[in-house]
């Protein structure tokens, strides 16, 4: 092969992403941060298990059946009785309409009830998993998942956890149903074998009674078997959002911001507080100290202000260039280590000092307008006018 043909083949292969050929789990040791979880619900991804709403709707239904069975035979009876009637009365060729409303009102009276409660059974086990949920975004087409990943579908279907307990899941779904059935019909075998003397329709009502308690007692066992499978499902979801590390640094760059910038930032805030300083200190009528690690300048003007703000404050070394501001300009300098501490933690630059520390901030001017001249000609002449 050719250098030209050698440096064509690797500039085609640099659009290849190499993560292709990783290990689909490789380095996912990270727990899905708030911000996946939240985009996967958005999506309409979430931990659930459809065996616990089939359960729950089977459940429901099935007692509704139960309670609204004797109302429902006799519907059925009554609309058998009065199509056989009017079978012999009416041309289906010229009296369609009123047969198909006839049968539609009869149909709607029979199925209704046991829709809705099948209908409501659905939402509540859906809301009792994922809470409320509603978004279209999963109806979207996707026109990447056309062709689908075979390797992963078999990995996932044939050869995984997941897919022997789905398995084990199965069977043991269908030895439940007939262990259940063969129990209720075999405790029912005397009586069965009476129904030949009996009526067409205390036969059915009679067999409708045991199929509906074995659709019950199914029902409840899988419920039982429902919640181990929600656990699971929800351990298998956690599992397939578990993140890399890299991902988790890129997630806390895109809310947090880059270090780098960030530093950027500091320390242009940093150069701008040290300007504001040179022109808000020398104003100051107190700078109040810890004494070395925190330094905050108050100043208070009663013609702009309403009460003492703080215009300046800082820690270690902007601590030192305030105090060396305020040296070269005569700004009285207090030792308060507390409202010091305070002071810098609650109140921001041009923020009004919090009223829990007016007592201990007018003392403190008092005192500094009585040892400080520049300060007691600004209060007197404010006093005057």
């Amino acid at each position: 092969m050719s250098l030209d043909m050698q440096a064509t083949h690797i500039d085609d292969l640099s659009h290849v992403h190499l993560q292709w050929f990783a290990p689909e789990d490789e380095g996912k040791t990270e727990e899905a941060t708030e911000y996946r979880l939240r985009k996967e619900r958005e999506e309409g991804r979430v931990a659930k298990s459809p065996d616990l709403v089939a359960a729950i709707g089977l459940l429901l239904s099935s007692v509704a059946l139960a309670i609204f069975g004797p109302w429902i035979f006799t519907g059925l009876r009554d609309m058998t009785r009065w199509f056989l009637t009017v079978s012999i009365e009416l041309d289906p060729r010229t009296d369609a309409a009123p047969l198909g409303g006839a049968f539609l009102s009869y149909f709607a009276r029979l199925t209704v009830p046991i829709a809705i409660v099948a209908l409501v059974a659905g939402i509540f086990g859906n809301l009792l998993q994922t809470g409320f949920l509603f978004t279209t975004k999963p109806l979207k087409p996707d026109f990447k998942k056309i062709v689908p990943k075979f390797g992963q579908y078999f990995k996932r279907t044939l050869f995984s956890g997941e897919a022997l307990f789905n398995v084990a899941k199965s069977l043991f779904k269908i030895t439940i149903i007939g262990v259940v059935a063969y129990l209720n019909i075999m405790a029912e075998v005397p009586r069965l074998m009476h129904l030949f003397s009996s009526t067409v329709w205390n036969s059915f009502g009679f067999v409708a009674g045991i199929v509906i308690r074995i659709i019950i007692e199914t029902a409840i066992l899988m419920l039982v078997l429902a919640v181990p499978d929600y656990i699971f499902q929800r351990y298998q979801f956690k599992k397939r959002l578990m993140m890399t590390k890299q991902e988790v640094k890129e997630e806390h760059k895109m809310f947090e911001g880059d270090p780098q910038i960030k530093g950027r930032l500091k320390e242009r805030m940093r150069e701008i507080m040290s300007r504001n300083m040179a022109i808000n200190v020398p104003k100051a009528d107190v700078i109040i100290t810890n004494p070395t690690h925190f330094a905050v300048a108050v100043e208070f003007d009663p013609a702009t202000m309403a009460v003492p703000t703080v215009t300046a404050k800082g820690a270690d070394e902007m601590a030192f260039r305030i105090r060396t501001i305020a040296r070269e300009h005569g700004v009285p300098i207090m030792e308060n280590r507390p409202l010091a501490r305070a002071l810098y933690a609650e109140a921001d630059v041009g923020d009004a000092i919090p009223e829990a520390y007016y007592e201990a901030i007018s003392k403190i001017l008092a005192h500094v307008a009585r040892i400080d001249q520049r300060v007691a000609e600004k209060y007197a002449a404010m006093g005057a006018s």
